[in-house]
């Protein structure tokens, strides 16, 4: 028997609330299927299951408020498979598998957050149109055919989520990070010539609904950067320091009505320029629409916040704990620059990192920072 808990969503985050259980007793599940929907202050998370297995008891009723931690339901397993089927037997169908957002027997593309809108408001799937990536039908679609549907009236706010709560969630988190942590602050001003030059060839022909974004490729050198320097990649656990499992980067993003999600780009340093853009459109659309599933808001080894589209030329930011490091990144300006001797006007930009320094010093945080201006005067390279 296996236990299935509570996952911890980030610092900010001490106990949610269960309103949507997706498996029933008997179902087999497998690591990654999506079985709960709980409310929190960043919105209804999709949990997914850890281990495989078939679900024995559903511990927390809906409605149940759970800390992190809390037993959510016990498995039994994990399930193998007989070699070959008795003699004569007739077949036997499996209960249903709660997979995560994905078209089954021509569903639609679809999270169980919006799906369960739907339902409440008799909104036919089949009839719209999805604005997500492979045409995925998001919350925000959905509130849109009901606002339709009742003529303009304002979609009813999600039960539990309150802005105010969340700031305070997000405060605790902060208050601990700088009580707790040392940080270390460096900052690097970049010419950005050839890295505005390359995104300017690669959208020269692209639609806009497709076009690369600076934000991109400053992600891409971060991320590769990172790789190299595997120090400031990981948590602060125990007194020690662990390293992650891979270069996960938290991409900051602000909710409308206020609030913060940084939810993870897995693998951010073996995806391309394109696979990144995508990544970060699609975590926009998903975080501000509550479609986010609990691994991408756990998995994160590193936060990158970007907040140049947002006036600010230069941003210092606070370590998310249990991370040990965090890349700002400010707003494009034109300076002036000394170019083989002589002044330029060059656009750059200040990047800025805030490390922990038990886990790492300067000196390895200025390699960072050093790594990502030569991969950006070598943008054609990314």
């Amino acid at each position: 028997m296996t236990d299935f808990r509570m996952p911890s969503l980030g610092a900010d985050m001490e106990a949610g609330t269960l309103v949507e259980w997706l498996v029933r007793p008997g179902d087999r599940v497998k690591r990654g299927n999506v079985v709960a929907v709980v409310e929190t202050q960043k919105g209804a998370i999709d949990i997914e299951i850890f281990n495989d297995g078939v679900v024995s008891e559903l511990v927390v009723p809906v409605g149940g408020r759970v800390p992190v931690g809390t037993v959510l339901a016990r498995l039994a397993g994990p399930v193998t498979e007989p070699a070959m089927a008795p003699p004569q037997a007739a077949p036997v169908t499996p209960p249903p598998i709660p997979a995560a957002p994905a078209a089954v027997a021509g569903r639609p593309h679809i999270t169980p957050v919006a799906r369960r809108l739907a339902g409440e408001h008799g909104i036919d799937l089949q009839r719209l149109t999805g604005t997500g990536p492979d045409n995925a039908i998001t919350l925000a679609d959905v509130q849109a055919a009901v606002s339709s549907v009742a003529s303009g009236a304002t979609p009813r706010r999600r039960a539990g989520f309150d802005p105010a709560a969340m700031r305070q969630a997000i405060a605790a988190a902060m208050t601990r990070s700088k009580r707790e942590i040392p940080h270390y602050y460096l900052s690097q001003t970049i010419d950005v010539s050839n890295a505005l030059a390359r995104i300017e060839r690669l959208n020269r022909e692209r639609p806009p609904p497709e076009r690369i974004l600076p934000a991109a490729l400053f992600l891409r050198a971060i991320a590769l950067a990172v790789a190299k320097t595997p120090e400031l990649n990981g948590f602060w656990e125990e007194g020690r320091f662990r390293p992650g499992d891979g270069v996960h980067i938290g991409w900051a993003t602000a909710l409308r009505g206020g609030g913060l999600l940084a939810p993870a780009i897995r693998d951010a340093n073996h995806r391309s320029l394109e696979e990144l853009m995508a990544s970060m459109r699609d975590l926009v659309l998903r975080a501000r629409g509550s479609g986010l599933r609990s691994s991408e808001l756990s998995d994160p080894t590193i936060t990158v916040t970007s907040l140049g589209d947002r006036g600010a030329e230069t941003v210092f930011p606070i370590i998310y704990p249990p991370q040990v490091a965090m890349v700002g990144i400010g707003r494009i300006v034109t300076r002036p620059w000394v170019v083989n001797g002589a002044i330029e006007p060059r656009p750059v930009v200040t990047l800025t990192l805030a490390a922990d320094h038990r886990a790492s010093d300067g000196h390895r945080g200025g390699l960072l920072l050093v790594e990502i201006d030569r991969l950006l005067q070598e943008a054609d390279t990314l």
